[in-house]
């Protein structure tokens, strides 16, 4: 019997705890019991998102979140700069060209990012932009943006920003108030360490006045809507119960630990792995700020990613993932967000050694191993 890890880049492990608080029998939204799990949720994501405003949570994917975003704040015609630099930031193209709306790309190669400057230029070019979409991090690449100094240019503007939080929020440092984002989504799946089905939504102010003007068609995703009734501490539609009730375990664990030990112990993992790949003569794939969500590796010229990918799948029962579009075969992504420790990181690098090994590839049994071992026993 060969045990089973799960280490790609989303969804990522459910706690035992969490597992075993959403198998208990299910309960009404309409009751007290349901009213005093969404109190205590509504509080716990906005110390998350470090938000004064409202935290939505639809019953969605993490793309129905952004979806919202989009058709809650803009209106047919409108004028977006997509930050372009991996294959989620193709969806982000794909909904605004659903919507009817202008686009304008500013485009960097997969593992690389788009400087601040270019985003003040396109901005300056481009006065009448309503809004700036992008991911924070992108987990195609392992691309960490610098959404900071982003939001620091749409406060001079008329744009909102509107930033895919997906595979960073509970992983990497997002502060949605003090640095001025608009617009935050994300999901259950990846850093929440919940099953997918569930959408994470808070707008500013800014963002608030921008869905006034709004006129995009929207019902199930109409975010004033839900508010109202968030505002009242109660559902519009129909929640994701089961997934509520282990959120709130989520929020639980994630206040015991400490947001900023969250942050640290995602940021140690990361340099771990990132340590460990290079001990291995491998070269990472990032060519900006690494996401502390996942590690991209590029592969040795004669190798197929993919071939790897099985290799952990076949051999040691562990998912990992490979490259999307132009990086398909040339890279893959191990994950290590939300229930993840420094075990599972060197789990994953001993597989690694013997993946590569079992493909013909030289290998220095161990290395990758005290490479991580030797972040593991910093200090800091």
């Amino acid at each position: 019997m060969k045990k089973y890890h799960l280490m790609a880049p989303g969804p990522t492990p459910v706690p035992s705890e969490v597992l075993l608080a959403m198998a208990r029998p299910i309960i009404h939204h309409r009751t007290p019991e349901y009213a005093a799990l969404f109190t205590e949720i509504r509080a716990g994501l906005k110390a998350l998102v470090q938000t004064r405003q409202e935290v939505l949570t639809p019953a969605c994917t993490g793309t129905g979140a952004m979806e919202s975003a989009v058709a809650n704040t803009l209106s047919a015609g409108d004028r977006v700069i997509v930050v372009n630099a991996g294959a989620f930031a193709q969806r982000w193209l794909a909904i605004a060209k659903a919507y009817g709306l202008q686009i304008v790309e500013l485009t960097a190669p997969h593992g690389e990012t788009v400087a601040p400057e270019r985003l003040a230029e396109a901005l300056r070019t481009h006065p009448d932009a309503k809004a700036v979409l992008v991911q924070h991090s992108e987990s195609s690449t392992g691309v960490l943006h610098d959404v900071r100094a982003y939001a620091e240019l749409t406060a001079k503007t008329d744009a909102v920003l509107i930033v895919d939080a997906v595979s960073s929020l509970g992983i990497a440092e997002l502060r949605m108030d003090a640095w001025g984002i608009d617009v935050v989504v994300s999901a259950s799946q990846k850093g929440l360490m919940l099953p997918p089905g569930l959408g994470i939504v808070a707008l500013s102010d800014k963002a608030w006045r921008a869905a006034t003007r709004s006129t995009l068609p929207k019902f199930y995703l109409d975010l004033s809507e839900e508010r109202k009734y968030a505002s009242k501490n109660e559902a519009r539609f129909t929640p994701a119960v089961s997934i509520m009730v282990g959120l709130r375990e989520v929020l639980r664990m994630i206040e015991a630990e400490g947001l900023p030990n969250v942050f640290r112990r995602h940021d140690r993992l990361s340099r771990a792995m990132r340590a460990g790949a290079e001990a291995l003569g491998l070269r990472l794939f990032v060519k900006a700020t690494p996401s502390p969500a996942l590690t991209a590796v590029e592969v040795p010229a004669a190798v197929d990613a993919d071939r790897i990918v099985e290799g952990f799948g076949i051999s040691h029962n562990i998912t990992i993932d490979g490259g999307r579009g132009p990086t398909k075969g040339k890279i893959f992504r191990i994950g290590h967000m939300g229930y993840a420790a420094d075990t599972d990181v060197i789990i994953a690098l001993a597989a690694l050694e013997q993946v590569l090994a079992e493909l013909g590839q030289p290998v220095d049994f161990g290395a990758s191993v005290r490479a991580a071992q030797k972040v593991f026993a910093e200090k800091s």
